[in-house]
């Protein structure tokens, strides 16, 4: 057992997770108008999934790979319209008058949706893949035990940038009145609608 692929792992979940995307616009939001809380568990249901991805790649189950590459546009498509739902959900969204609480199915909603529009994302395993060859680990793991360690820095490090992203965001959360919160909604659900759009327009 190599302790040095966990540290592969970690530095390919954070960078594959730190690219500003729908993920991150979701995140931002969350944070800003039901807290801390609902935005680390819309990153935590992203790294889980990351995760899942990541084991894919790390142990090599080629047949779970192809399978998902060949079904990409049917699972491209229902995270297209997910992310249409969602950003007209968020444009529409009312800012709350009062201090926002979201626990219970309001949190399991915020991990629930990330990780369902993360792995309907079938390409995010070549990005591992190349990824993984790029630093040397795809042919370098040695066994269960490795691909183990390499598997848990992936989930870690996507875990460690939506901890900080989350953090850092609701360090401003209370500056932002009810004018700012509608701009916020609308703003990032026009964004997640954009990219539900561009992510229709290149399914092939």
């Amino acid at each position: 057992m190599d302790i040095s692929f966990f540290f592969k792992g970690l530095a390919v979940g954070f960078s594959i997770a730190a690219p500003v995307g729908p993920i991150g616009i979701l995140c931002i939001r969350r944070t800003l108008t039901k807290g801390r809380a609902a935005g680390l568990l819309s990153g935590l249901g992203a790294a889980t999934a990351d995760g899942i991805y990541g084991c894919v790649a790390g142990f090599g189950l080629t047949f779970v790979s192809g399978f998902l590459i060949s079904q990409k546009l049917w699972l491209g498509l229902v995270g297209s319209l997910f992310l249409f739902y969602l950003g007209i959900k968020t444009f529409l969204a009312q800012p709350s008058n009062g201090t926002a609480s979201t626990a219970g199915r309001g949190l399991l909603g915020c991990y629930a949706s990330t990780f369902f529009l993360t792995l309907t994302n079938p390409v995010t395993i070549l990005a591992f893949a190349a990824v993984f060859t790029g630093l040397g680990a795809a042919t370098e793991v040695g066994g269960y035990p490795d691909a183990a360690l390499l598997v848990l820095g992936v989930f870690t490090g996507s875990a460690l940038w939506w901890f900080i992203l989350s953090g850092v965001v609701s360090v401003f959360r209370e500056r932002f009145s009810l004018y700012s919160m509608r701009w916020v909604n609308r703003v990032s659900g026009a964004v997640i609608t954009a990219f539900g759009l561009l992510a229709l327009l290149n399914l092939d």
